[in-house]
């Protein structure tokens, strides 16, 4: 019983001195994320834009029940989704097997044999009889974790599921983002190639015109080949708009994991963009690297490689448990009896003796940590110079699309008083139609702006992080008994 308290007492000094090795976590003072000039409103901000927060579901701005409904789809069954959620699920199960490491342990065995033991191994001349042999035990034990090695690895573990929660979200507003660029893919086809239709329906009308022109000696062959060349280049075009419509449409099949005929009523001939009738919400650069999952991502592997240098640290010092024991070996009808019975308790020690790479370790873990700072300061300093870039191409889009709209409306009141003229007597068929062809060109020119307006919509929102957070709120619904 002495050796026992003494073996107490000592475990009891070794725990009052108890620590963590390896440093703490916090976000280091020179980090990318720490700047002020990265806090403040986004550059390209402007009329066309609102410091307001970004919506959790941006899409939700269209008002289009349609788009919503596949954004919806698209989240209850994209592939890309089930990946994500599978390793965050795995990722979720080594932080189950850090927390379960050290600590109580135990284990029991039994087992039986007809048993031929050697005489000489017992110091025996004589051979020793054939018995049935018996083993029964239950063990027990508690390892400490003095050097704070085990709560290191369930730090790392843990900051490794965020990361993998973060990759998830990364992947959800990518989805998202793709999905509404596949549908205003679909509707900007379909409406371009509608117009198209009409400026080549015009440029016949001017073709056959010519041609007769031509016939009457009041024209010559080269106009009449001009005016062909023009209608055989607008009829070139269509298969283009046809192309582009069925590949929106393929990419939607694919991100909703759906064929084509179980796509939602109306998206194979919608003609009209989704449109957002008011300015776009981006919120400031501190809101914006808070939200970006990316941001989030890199931030938690660097938390989770500064935990391994302490995991690292921690191989250079003995690992300590105390454990109890007891048991009955011998032959089977003498088991459970005083002579095959057996018990122990105390302290187990074991260490390894830092001479196989240990240090080594710890200087490869320091420069990962190094390594996962430098990642981390590049990912900041690109989401802002993603969301700079899409501001500022956003505006200039926007800018030219008002400047073509202008366009357009003069050439419409251009062609409006031609044909009033040509009513008149003042202006020839001919004049009438160039003059409603050129009113038409301006509106494939109009519509292809909207159409690159409303993609550099979708990329601004995709740089500005946002739609994850739905996600997250739904998940731990689902996740209420």
């Amino acid at each position: 019983m002495k050796a026992v308290r003494l073996a107490a007492v000592g475990l009891g000094l070794l725990l009052s001195g108890c620590q963590l090795l390896g440093p703490d976590y916090q976000l280091p003072k020179d980090a990318a994320m720490q700047r002020p000039d990265l806090q403040g409103q986004l550059a390209g901000e402007g009329a066309n834009v609102v410091s307001a927060p970004v919506p959790v579901d941006w899409w939700k701005l269209y008002e289009d029940p349609r788009l919503n409904e596949l954004v919806r789809q698209a989240l209850a069954s994209n592939t890309d989704l089930r990946v994500a959620a599978a390793n965050l699920s795995r990722a979720r199960a080594q932080v189950e097997q850090a927390q379960s490491a050290g600590g109580w342990s135990g284990s029991v065995k039994a087992g039986a044999q007809r048993l031929q033991e050697s005489g000489e191994a017992f110091l025996l001349a004589d051979k020793v009889p054939v018995a049935n042999v018996g083993d029964l035990g239950i063990s027990t034990s508690y390892q400490f974790d003095l050097w704070g090695t085990l709560q290191r690895g369930i730090e790392a573990a843990q900051a490794n599921a965020d990361a993998t929660q973060a990759a998830a979200d990364t992947a959800r507003i990518t989805l998202v983002a793709d999905v509404v660029r596949a549908y205003t893919q679909v509707c900007a086809a379909n409406e371009e190639h509608h117009i198209a239709e009409e400026s080549l329906k015009l440029q016949a009308q001017s073709t056959s015109l010519t041609q007769r022109l031509r016939d009457a000696g009041r024209g010559d062959e080269t106009q009449v080949t001009r005016s062909e060349t023009q209608f055989k280049s607008l009829r070139a075009e269509l298969p283009r708009y046809e192309a582009l419509r069925q590949s929106g449409l393929f990419r939607l099949s694919m991100l909703l994991a759906r064929p084509l005929d179980q796509l939602p009523a109306g998206v194979a001939t919608c003609a009209e963009l989704p449109h957002i009738a008011q300015l776009l919400p981006v919120g400031d650069g501190a809101a914006l690297l808070k939200r970006r999952p990316d941001v989030r991502q890199a931030e938690r592997h660097l938390a989770a490689a500064t935990a391994e240098i302490g995991v690292a640290t921690g191989s250079l010092y003995p690992d300590i448990s105390i454990g109890a024991s007891i048991g009955t070996v011998g032959i089977i009808d003498n088991l459970g009896t005083a002579p095959t019975n057996r018990w122990g308790f105390g302290p187990m020690l074991s260490w390894t003796i830092p001479t196989n790479g240990s240090r080594a370790r710890i200087r490869e873990a320091e420069a990962v940590t190094q390594g996962a700072l430098a990642k981390f300061d590049g990912v900041v300093l690109n989401a802002i110079r993603e969301t700079q870039t899409s501001l500022v191409q956003y505006t200039a889009l926007l800018q030219r699309r008002d400047a073509l709209a202008e366009a357009e409306l003069s050439a419409k009141t251009a062609a409006d008083q031609t044909h009033q003229f040509f009513q008149a007597g003042r202006e020839s068929f001919l004049a009438d139609l160039q003059a409603t062809r050129t009113y038409t060109d301006m509106r494939a020119q109009l519509s292809a702006a909207n159409t690159q307006v409303a993609m550099s919509q979708i990329d601004l929102f995709l740089a500005l992080g946002g739609g994850w957070e739905s996600g997250r709120t739904q998940a731990a619904t689902n996740a209420k008994p």
